[in-house]
């Protein structure tokens, strides 16, 4: 048996940042509306936390548009997006509602809610918001998913490795 100090596993503080750097999660548009006001932002810290009763986990940055409205809506809008249509991730993604607005730029409809649903989307939800949680430079949005679209069958959705490369429309 090897002596723990020389182990081979030994801990290094830049582990975290090469394992999640490695992953390939799959990527959201979540999309939301206050009043006449809409937005939407391109996310990657999403997942299911819970089967019974189902819940979903959303990460808004604190420094977007997005969040900003989201921070006074009921509902959000959650999307994946079909490979592709991969500009409408880009749209999202490097876009800033705080200087132009991305549905003018994009086919959408009115959804549950007044939430705006991207035509581009493959499949959607849409969850009322039942917590808000500061988790540090993002916000936790817990949902209860209500209603959504989903074929039978998925084609290959957008993920990470496919918007690696965007240049973000706000810094996280």
């Amino acid at each position: 048996m090897q002596d723990s100090s020389e182990n081979l596993h030994s801990p290094d503080s830049g582990a975290f940042e090469r394992i999640v750097g490695a992953l390939n999660y799959p990527m959201f548009v979540v999309t939301t509306h206050v009043g006449d006001q809409r937005a939407g932002c391109l996310v990657g810290f999403a997942s299911q936390i819970s089967i019974s009763p189902p819940r979903f986990l959303i990460g808004l940055s604190n420094k977007n548009h997005t969040y900003r409205l989201a921070a006074a809506a009921e509902h959000l809008a959650v999307h994946l997006i079909p490979r592709r249509n991969d500009a409408i991730a880009k749209l999202f993604g490097e876009s800033t509602g705080d200087d132009i607005d991305k549905f003018t730029r994009c086919e959408w409809s009115h959804g549950p809610f007044g939430l705006p649903i991207l035509e581009e989307a493959e499949a959607w939800f849409a969850g009322r918001i039942l917590e808000q949680v500061d988790t540090g430079d993002h916000v936790a949005f817990l949902l209860e998913p209500e209603t959504g679209y989903a074929p039978e069958e998925l084609d290959e959705y957008i993920t990470f490795a496919d918007v690696r490369a965007l240049e973000p429309g706000h810094d996280a």
